[in-house]
């Protein structure tokens, strides 16, 4: 401990925050200080250890051969500082702490949270509505839902279900629909942030027939859905997003055809940390939850295509 006293902490925060970030901007920026004041807790803590951490180059820092195995212990050091800190913030048994993209915790945790109470009334929620990716290993987070393909660095990912998309549609606008034929003759409508088109959910389905025509298009889901119940069109989601409203019949599905996207929604948690009681009982009612919405809409699941193999050049 004695090394320690002749380095200023803030020095090692702005080394491991520029060593980590790879600019003096990007440090500043996360540590609130301006991007003078880290360049001179550099300076101050290279003198200090007697050792250069970074070379100034054309292109910005780089760490020298001694700099990085010492910038790696570093942030190790600095990651358990930060999940000691973490644990004070925890209630251990009667908090639980979620993050959750907002659509997820509008349209489908926020019509079962009741449930869960029911039967676990010891463990309260505080659901953190946010599409950025925490950083669980930094913050009093105890369990992350994600969706995409679960391969997040820096994370413990658990598979929970595969994403799968169909149509959905208001139920007056569905007395048109008899067979896959008659969406061509409908409005749809679009979310313009989704990679997953009409066309790859008729490809896969294997309908060669032609899409709904695009009538409005949206930048969030949310807003999506809210076009197709007041009945502006053919929407093509995901259960997160309509399950609610299907099982109230504001909404319906024609044709019993899902489509897996090829992403899933996965449990994350910080790595290495051991799993307390509140998050296992969380996440197996999660599980049966979901689990339950599946059973309750009837037909086939048609699985994503596998990427094929990049063709030798």
């Amino acid at each position: 401990m004695k090394n320690l006293n002749r380095v200023h902490l803030n020095g090692l925060r702005a080394l491991e925050a520029v060593g980590r970030l790879g600019s003096l901007q990007a440090a500043a920026e996360e540590l609130g200080v301006t991007v003078g004041a880290v360049s001179q807790q550099v300076i101050k803590a290279e003198e200090q250890l007697g050792h250069t951490i970074f070379e100034r180059t054309a292109r910005g820092m780089r760490d020298t051969d001694f700099g990085g195995p010492f910038l790696a212990r570093l942030s190790a050091g600095f990651r358990q500082l930060s999940e000691a800190v973490a644990t004070t913030r925890r209630r251990d048994d009667d908090i639980l702490t979620i993050s959750v993209a907002p659509i997820f915790a509008s349209r489908w945790l926020i019509h079962r949270i009741d449930r869960f109470s029911a039967v676990h009334p010891d463990i309260g929620l505080r659901i953190e509505a946010t599409t950025n990716l925490v950083d669980l290993a930094r913050s009093d987070v105890d369990l992350g839902i994600r969706v995409g393909p679960g391969n997040w660095p820096d994370v413990t990912a658990e598979f929970l279900m595969p994403q799968v998309m169909f149509p959905v549609c208001a139920p007056a606008l569905a007395e048109s629909l008899r067979t896959p034929q008659d969406l061509a003759e409908q409005p749809a409508v679009i979310d313009g942030h989704d990679p997953f088109t009409w066309e790859r959910w008729l490809e896969a389905a294997g309908l060669d027939v032609p899409p709904p025509r695009a009538r409005h298009v949206f930048s969030d889901a949310s807003l999506c859905l809210d076009a197709a119940l007041s009945g502006q069109g053919v929407l093509l989601a995901y259960p997160v997003l309509a399950s609610w409203a299907l099982k109230e019949g504001r909404l319906v599905a024609p044709f019993p055809i899902r489509v897996e996207t090829g992403m899933g929604y996965y449990f994350v948690t910080a790595p290495g940390v051991p799993e307390p009681r509140k998050v296992s009982v969380f996440k197996h009612w999660l599980r049966a939850a979901m689990a339950e919405d599946a059973d309750g809409f009837a037909g086939a699941v048609i699985p994503a295509r596998r990427a094929a193999p990049p063709s030798s050049p």
